[in-house]
């Protein structure tokens, strides 16, 4: 039987993050709810084939450190040093000094969101060279210049190279031994020094490195909102029937104050929900005579308009209808097609279902329709 080899990880997360800004290093800074530090060790430390993980950490950062990972797998700090280098360094000979291993992960903290595919592909290249990073190719223009543009750098074969960087563990520890250059970009330049070869696998744009003060405001990190809505109206003789905008021939139509449009008042709650901004009836109170017989687009390109004003695009809207009669199937593409109009989006982010309660409850004994709706909103 071939014995698997013993993995570890090491985070390096000793640096001040002073281009970052703030009081705070920011390896422990809030990111979308958590500590930066956090996302990538959960990530490392639930992995089935790393053993243990490491974390270099500053002088005097320990309260810190552990306040960021409490409640997970015990860590191993160490402290770190001066300079990257030092640090990773510092871990290795803490690593040696603890049983060694057989591979090492070595990861930048400033890199929060770490894919498991992407330690997946990093271990699995190590059976064939001592050492391998993810990288993305370049894709953008490149020049060199000052204030002005001088000469076009060809992008071919050219990488932004990535963390976590996988190594044979005796390899790279005897590369940062021998070390006695300048200060080197990354580890995998260490272990090439030495004559190694470095393999390539396939990087992630999640990876991005959070280094400005920019970054944490959320220019490059989306932010997520959802919320849900519920509305129930009844059917009653002489009304007309609006669903998601849409006139549908019945001999019922809905009761409300507006046009009862039950299915876009579900998702304009849903949409205010998303934004903590309420409901429908603190924005359009039923009490106000303005609003009989309103048409409910107005309420519902009010909302997204509010998403929008917040700075939210919508990634998704999905709509149930649930009654027994009449059939939402025959209306559902212009369903589909009204609710993209008035909220000024691409078709393909709206969803309009129906379903039935199987001829129970108030719903099954036709006297009445209900919605619910789902709206997910995208901050950049």
């Amino acid at each position: 039987m071939v014995s698997q080899p013993l993995i570890v990880a090491l985070i390096v997360a000793a640096g001040s993050g002073s281009r970052a800004g703030g009081e705070m290093p920011k390896q422990f800074r809030p990111v979308r709810g958590k500590p930066m530090l956090r996302h990538s060790y959960e990530a490392l430390s639930a992995h089935p084939a790393i053993s243990k993980v490491y974390v270099a950490i500053g002088a005097g950062q320990e309260t810190e450190a552990s306040a960021a990972l409490v409640g997970l797998p015990m860590a191993v700090f160490v402290q770190g040093g001066a300079t990257r280098r030092e640090s990773v360094h510092l871990g290795m000979k803490a690593i040696a000094a603890n049983g060694g291993a057989d591979q090492i992960l070595i990861h930048d903290a400033a890199r929060p969101f770490l894919p498991s595919a992407v330690i997946d592909d990093l271990i699995s290249a190590l059976n064939g060279a001592p050492g391998a990073v993810p990288a993305l190719p370049v894709v953008d223009s490149l020049s060199r210049g000052d204030d002005i543009l001088t000469e076009t750098v060809e992008r071919e074969h050219l990488w932004r190279i990535q963390t976590p960087q996988a190594f044979a563990f005796a390899d790279i520890y005897a590369a940062h031994q021998q070390w006695s250059g300048a200060e080197p970009t990354d580890d995998a330049r260490m272990l090439m020094a030495n004559g190694a070869q470095v393999r390539i696998v396939p990087g992630s744009e999640a990876l991005n490195k959070l280094t400005f003060s920019t970054d944490f405001a959320g220019s490059t990190m989306p932010s997520f909102r959802s919320g849900n809505g519920f509305d129930v109206h009844r059917l009653v003789p002489g009304a007309e029937l609006w669903l998601c905008g849409v006139l549908i021939p019945h001999d019922k139509g809905l009761a409300g104050h507006s046009d009862a449009d039950v299915a876009m008042h579900a998702l304009t709650d849903a949409i205010l929900g998303a934004i903590a901004k309420g409901d429908i009836g603190d924005h359009f109170p039923p009490t106000d005579p303005q609003w009989r017989g309103a048409s409910s687009d107005r309420f519902l390109a009010y909302a997204i308009q509010l998403a929008r004003t917040d700075g939210f695009e919508l990634a998704n809207a999905d709509v149930t209808i649930i009654c027994e009669r009449p059939k939402v199937g025959p209306f559902r593409e212009k369903m589909r097609q009204r609710l993209a109009e008035i909220m000024a989006v691409d078709v393909d982010r709206i969803s309009v279902k129906a379903t039935t309660t199987e001829m129970l409850g108030f719903t099954g004994r036709g006297e009445g329709i209900a919605a619910q709706a789902t709206a997910t909103f995208e901050k950049n």
